[in-house]
Formats: structure tokens, C-alpha cells, sequence
């Protein structure tokens, strides 16, 4: 590769970054990057534009092999270039830039990348409408949750932090507070659901 960077085959920077080799992700990153500005440039796109695309897809590919769900049943680049391809195609449907379906247009590579790419935006949208109903459920229950679940104290310090008298009572207020913000986000769930 020059520079004295170490060349990974596919499985090898699976493996590296899975186990956390921010070297391996960049060097991905800088792999790859060139086929994706080639693609959305080609494409009614701008060079900003396709490093924001291309850093979405890197990031969908980075959590689905930090989270071991990816399967992998092409090349990465192939992948990449997969969900990049979605991505931008989306965004060009969503600027009304694009004529016709996504569907019309060359047959899409089955390469999972698709239903990848959907997944983590179904999981990003879950994750921002809880984070609407920790922010609407109020103090104490949002503060006593963040730092149970976000802060990782134990029932012991949050007692201390918000005077309840034992951890049993403090235990018993945070399982109410979660029953309250899973009404909360289930009731926003179906509402957006229903759209």
C-alpha cells in the first residue's frame, strides 16, 4: 500500500476492526473513498456530498462488525459501494433531482447492504425517539436513568446522589421511571407508526 501501512485482506481488516484497530478503519476509509467520490460525482453529486454518504456507509459497515451481525457475502468494497449507492440514490429521491424509481435503474448488487442500511436507520430513529421521551419524562426519572444505564452507577451512588433512604428505594423509583419512559416511547412509537 506505500507509506508503511500494513495490507489487509478482507477478512483481516474484519478482524482487526472488530477488534477495535482504528488504523485498519481509517485505512479502509482511505481504500475506498475514491470509488464512492468517483460514483456520487458521476451522479449529480458534490465532493462534500459524497463523504458525507461515504461516511454513513462506512459507519453502517463499522457497526455491523463491531456488532458481529455483519455477513458478508462480497467484497467490502462491493459492499461499500452498495450501500453508498443507496444512500445516495435516497438522497437524490429525496431532492427530487431524481427522475423515475430506484428500482428502474441498474439491478442492485444482493449483497445485504440494503436491509444493513435499513436496520441502522430503524435503530437510529428508535434511539432518537427514546432520547424524545428521556427528554420529556422529566427530573428525577431522566437523571436517575442516564446514570444508571448511561453513567453505569450503582444503585448504592444513586441512592447517596438523590437521598433516597435505601438502594431498595432507589431501585423501586428507577423501575418506575422506566415503566413511565416505556410508556412514553411506546406511546410515540405507535403514533409514528401510524403515519
Amino acid at each position: 500500500m506505500g507509506k508503511g501501512l500494513p495490507s489487509y485482506t478482507d477478512a483481516e481488516f474484519v478482524a482487526a476492526i472488530r477488534q477495535g484497530d482504528d488504523r485498519a478503519l481509517a485505512q479502509l476509509y482511505r481504500l475506498h473513498l475514491p470509488m464512492v467520490l468517483h460514483l456520487i460525482q458521476q451522479n449529480s453529486g458534490t465532493e462534500d456530498e459524497a463523504k458525507d454518504v461515504y461516511q454513513e456507509g462506512v459507519m453502517v459497515f463499522y457497526e455491523k462488525v463491531r456488532d458481529g451481525s455483519l455477513e458478508l457475502s462480497c467484497q467490502i468494497k462491493t459492499y461499500l459501494y452498495a450501500v453508498c449507492r443507496r444512500l445516495w440514490l435516497k438522497r437524490l429521491a429525496e431532492k427530487n433531482r431524481f427522475g423515475g424509481s430506484l428500482s428502474d435503474h441498474e439491478p442492485y448488487l444482493e449483497t445485504g447492504a440494503e436491509q444493513d442500511l435499513l436496520d441502522a436507520q430503524e435503530r437510529d430513529r428508535r434511539f432518537a425517539m427514546m432520547g424524545e421521551a428521556l427528554e420529556r419524562i422529566g427530573e428525577p426519572c431522566r437523571s436517575l436513568l442516564e446514570g444508571f444505564y448511561l453513567l453505569d452507577k450503582s444503585m448504592q451512588e444513586l441512592t447517596a446522589e438523590f437521598g433516597y433512604t435505601n438502594a431498595d428505594n432507589a431501585k423501586n423509583q428507577k423501575y418506575k421511571c422506566l415503566v413511565r419512559l416505556k410508556k412514553l416511547f411506546f406511546t410515540h412509537y405507535q403514533e409514528e407508526e401510524s403515519f
